[in-house]
């Protein structure tokens, strides 16, 4: 080996003997949130969310080291695989604007936010769809099915709508999924008023605000637990949206929770 890389065998043996570096021991600390990251997006992240996603829990690092410990760990985000473009496609999404960029948020039932993410039961996966309101960051309307259809997103559409009873001309922002661009989802939007608004192709800041929502949820509701059934998985969801809305402290809101940030602005604005 030391004539195969022109080194001297002393050479060789202190490299052996010498400790590994700050660095180095930095990177491995490094790769394990990584892997973990990757491995809770149930392989679909790449360096560009794997980085948001630390961001997020406080950890300060560039998306060039992330790439570069993704790529020596043979980490890649395998959704970019599951689509080929085709234009009719590229047309039928572009068709929705990203509508919420330039609106100034400054109340309730201004801005929905909807999103759909993956639990399991009994290792079958389970389908959550939310809607949040933007302003008080309040999860208004949820649904739990085994599927992930138009029907799914319908259902927590009509459950946020009964919460809410908004009045017409809310904005109605969501990623680029399929479900949310059904033409029965888009009759939904339409029938009661709402405008709809979808994600920047590419972007995946967008709809940031409901995946830190799904992430406090795994982390501080379902870590290290399992559900036999949809009744077990359902109790959970209910109690820990119940805690997010009415006691969970946000910095964002003056750290207070969303139905207290509500009920402060209701007053402050009875007030005026």
């Amino acid at each position: 080996m030391c004539t195969k890389y022109r080194v001297s065998r002393s050479g060789f043996y202190r490299w052996q003997k010498r400790d590994v570096s700050a660095h180095a021991k930095r990177d491995a600390e490094l790769l394990e949130k990584v892997h973990l990251a990757h491995r809770e997006s149930r392989g679909y992240y790449g360096s560009p969310r794997v980085t948001h996603e630390l961001k997020d829990q406080g950890v300060k690092v560039g998306r060039g080291r992330i790439a570069r410990l993704m790529r020596h760990a043979r980490l890649k985000g395998h959704g970019n695989g599951l689509f080929r473009s085709r234009v009719g496609t590229r047309k039928f999404f572009l068709a929705v604007p990203n509508s919420i960029r330039d609106v100034l948020i400054n109340q309730t039932n201004q801005v929905w936010i909807g999103d759909v993410t993956y639990l399991k039961v009994n290792g079958q996966w389970r389908y959550f769809a939310t809607i949040m309101d933007r302003y008080s960051r309040r999860i208004v309307g949820w649904s739990l099915a085994n599927h992930r259809t138009a029907q799914l997103t319908i259902d927590a559409l009509n459950h946020a709508v009964r919460n809410r009873k908004p009045p017409k001309g809310v904005y109605f922002h969501s990623d680029r999924g399929i479900e949310y661009a059904a033409l029965e989802y888009k009759a939904k939007l339409k029938k009661h008023g709402f405008i709809q608004s979808m994600n920047r192709p590419g972007s995946m800041n967008d709809n940031a605000h409901m995946e830190s929502f799904f992430h406090s949820l795994k982390v501080e509701g379902l870590y290290k637990k399992t559900f036999s059934s949809d009744e077990a998985l359902s109790n959970a969801l209910i109690s820990y949206v119940q805690f997010y809305n009415n006691k969970r402290l946000h910095s964002s809101l003056g750290y207070k929770a969303p139905a207290v940030f509500e009920r402060a602005q209701t007053y402050q604005s009875s007030v005026h």
